[in-house]
């Protein structure tokens, strides 16, 4: 089984690519992020046409997950349990559309769109801290029930867990930029502490090894990139993984996300 993680970006900006790389990558299932819309003007369609059932959690014109399946679509999550609310400058908190999880062919995928920090002493990055420690209670709390639950964490995790991870780790610490402080990484490790393998480096080793190039600075002309979109998997399907890449080429050409799809197979 092949299953995959990419931040698209905007689902309906970018329909026809997403539709194409599926039939070229020959995907099972695909965690996806930031899809941009609403359920009412996802594109169901292209994915049913291409023969996948496909779940989508969306609430206005920004975040929104999804997960496509062609091998079973079952047991619907939106949201986890307990997942934190977010409220800037006092307003109500409200909830996000950044989880999804579903079981398709035994495996629960859960498709993730972690909080962007923003800036080091902005709300948002309290707020990403505790989305964090929620799911890393949850995700503890799966194991311990089932020690050989097929579980995959899949998305875009907004963190850069190592140094590697980041095309200049000076020119970050300089300009006191997120993702890469030692909250965010401790954060990440909690998962990998809780049981999860980050089940993709050890096929992509770096440095130099990125998912994301800016838009902005010509950064992925200039190798300029980081390592933040990842799958951690649970021991029961971590010992299934057979290979995994980065799709690096899905990041050149017109109309392309900012982000690359990250690609798992499984025994």
């Amino acid at each position: 089984m092949r299953i995959a993680t990419w931040n698209v970006n905007s689902m309906r900006a970018r329909a026809d690519r997403v539709e194409a790389w599926m039939e070229k990558a020959n995907v099972d299932v695909l965690a996806i992020q930031e899809t941009k819309c609403k359920d009412d003007n996802f594109p169901w369609e292209l994915f049913e046409h291409n023969g996948y059932d496909v779940a989508h959690f969306g609430l206005n014109q920004w975040n929104g997950v999804a997960i496509a399946s062609r091998v079973g679509l079952t047991d619907v999550e939106r949201t986890f349990t307990n997942q934190p609310p977010f409220g800037k400058n006092g307003k109500d908190p409200v909830q996000e559309a950044r989880a999804i999880g579903a079981t398709c062919a035994g495996v629960r995928v859960w498709s993730l769109y972690v909080p962007n920090g923003r800036a080091r002493d902005d709300e948002h990055m309290v707020y990403k801290l505790a989305w964090l420690r929620q799911l890393r209670d949850n995700a503890a709390e799966w194991l311990q029930q089932d020690p050989q639950a097929q579980i995959v964490l899949a998305g875009d995790w907004n963190i850069a867990p190592e140094d590697d991870d980041v095309w200049d780790i000076e020119f970050f610490e300089k300009n006191q930029m997120t993702h890469v402080t030692a909250e965010e990484r401790e954060a990440f490790s909690a998962l990998v502490e809780a049981g999860y393998t980050d089940v993709v480096r050890p096929h992509t080793p770096g440095p130099g090894v990125y998912t994301y190039w800016d838009y902005t600075s010509l950064r992925f002309q200039k190798r300029q990139g980081m390592r933040i979109d990842f799958l951690l998997a649970s021991p029961a399907v971590a010992e299934r993984v057979e290979s995994a890449h980065i799709d690096k080429d899905e990041r050149r050409g017109k109309g392309a996300s900012d982000h690359a799809p990250v690609v798992v197979d499984l025994s």
